[in-house]
């Protein structure tokens, strides 16, 4: 014999699975401040990148004016 409040609680698991089951098909959208946050990202790797080659090229440089 199934009560009132058993019969509730199934409903709201259920419920619960459902919609559960229906947002993890959904992507979320990344908004205007993320998006910025990875052009700034982007940049500063970028940039780092250069400023370490130019640090090589100084080295080289020093080496061979010795």
């Amino acid at each position: 014999m199934i009560t009132e409040s058993t019969r509730r609680i199934a409903t709201f698991f259920f419920a619960g699975v459902l919609a559960s089951a229906l947002c993890a098909g959904c992507e979320r959208q990344a908004g205007p401040a993320e998006q910025a946050g990875k052009q700034i990202d982007e940049a500063t790797s970028r940039i780092g990148d250069k400023v370490e080659q130019i640090g090589d090229d100084m080295q080289d440089a020093a080496q061979g004016a010795k």
